[in-house]
């Protein structure tokens, strides 16, 4: 076989440059098809449905579990799809109870993984037991105790001033304490009419 011509060379090379651009065109074009980044998928590496794989996404769709206490129906610990709020927590757990101080919460935060969700029970007021009672704010609603009463505590009963319930201390500091409210009777200024007010206000 004789030696090619310079033109067929030229032709050869030419060829052989357009088939180095196409293969390399479909290389690239293969590689872009591929599984995209934003998907790390764990299977068994066969061939088909693969309903058995675990996968996550670029956005952390895996469930998280937290535990619901407080006052909820049904406190425990409950799996929840990821991006669930506080809300969807509580009513998974039976919905707050009669008791619950549900504003005290903010439902609408996001549940993460692990967390614990406390739903607080309502604190009654001081209020509503001097409603009941009939009583007014700072008004004693029964015998002041006469080994911890201080002169303010004297001074609220009824006909005793700031003197009198300076005296009364005094007297209970000299004698290590009161045994009797009878005992008062001692101190200058407290006569029978005194003694019988102490006796309903004070107690030993």
């Amino acid at each position: 076989m004789g030696s090619l011509s310079r033109s067929q060379l030229i032709v050869y090379g030419a060829v052989a440059v357009v088939l180095l651009l196409v293969g390399a065109r479909w290389i690239r074009s293969g590689d872009a098809g591929g599984t995209p980044a934003g998907n790390v998928s764990y299977g068994d590496g066969g061939s088909g449905g693969g309903s058995g794989g675990f996968s996550v996404d670029s956005q952390g769709g895996s469930d998280v579990v937290v535990d619901v206490a407080g006052a909820v129906s049904k406190p425990g610990v409950y799996r929840l799809p990821a991006g669930s709020r506080v809300n969807d927590a509580v009513k998974r757990a039976g919905g707050a109870t009669g008791r619950a101080s549900v504003e005290s919460i903010n439902l609408a935060a996001r549940l993460t993984d692990g967390q614990q969700v406390v739903v607080p029970e309502k604190v009654s007021g001081s209020g509503a037991t001097a409603s009941t009672s009939g009583a007014t704010p700072g008004e004693q609603t029964g015998p002041i105790s006469l080994g911890s009463a201080s002169v303010d505590d004297l001074d609220t009963i009824e006909g005793i001033g700031p003197v009198t319930a300076q005296k009364i201390i005094e007297f209970r500091d000299q004698h290590g304490g009161v045994s009797s409210i009878d005992q008062l009777d001692q101190i200058d200024g407290i006569g029978p009419a005194t003694l019988e007010t102490l006796r309903s206000g004070l107690q030993p």
